[in-house]
């Protein structure tokens, strides 16, 4: 990350830090991995395979942004065991497992809706056609 993005994520933090979490939790790559993590703790390339089943295939890079910053924010617990090979585990904190539950929700009732979703948007479509 640069110094600039790193600057302007701490002004945005400060200035209102829930909206930070929010976007952290509802990032793309946030929301399979909480919702991979709630079904079990994962290795991180486990994990990585479990998000791209889910139709994305996340890079090395982007997933592990993300549980870094999911991890600074209190909702990923990593572990790290001083074994060779290394090994990396991640699973959900308490407040990672209540946030995952409310991304799950979301997801199911987001599926539950995809008709009346559909046809609101064709309608506006058609409207605007």
């Amino acid at each position: 990350m640069k110094v600039s993005d790193t600057r302007a994520a701490d002004t945005r933090e400060a200035a209102c830090p829930y909206r930070l979490v929010l976007e952290h939790v509802t990032s793309r790559w946030g929301v399979l991995a909480l919702m991979e993590l709630l079904e079990r703790p994962y290795r991180f390339g486990e994990l990585r395979r479990a998000v791209s089943r889910r139709g994305r295939t996340a890079s090395e890079k982007m997933l592990a942004q993300t549980l870094q910053t999911l991890e600074r924010d209190g909702l990923v617990h990593r572990d790290a065991k001083p074994v060779i090979p290394p090994r990396v585990d991640y699973s959900l904190t308490e407040l990672g497992r209540e946030a995952a539950e409310q991304v799950r929700d979301l997801a199911e009732w987001s599926k539950d809706r995809m008709a009346d979703v559909t046809r609101a948007r064709q309608a506006y479509d058609e409207a605007r056609g």
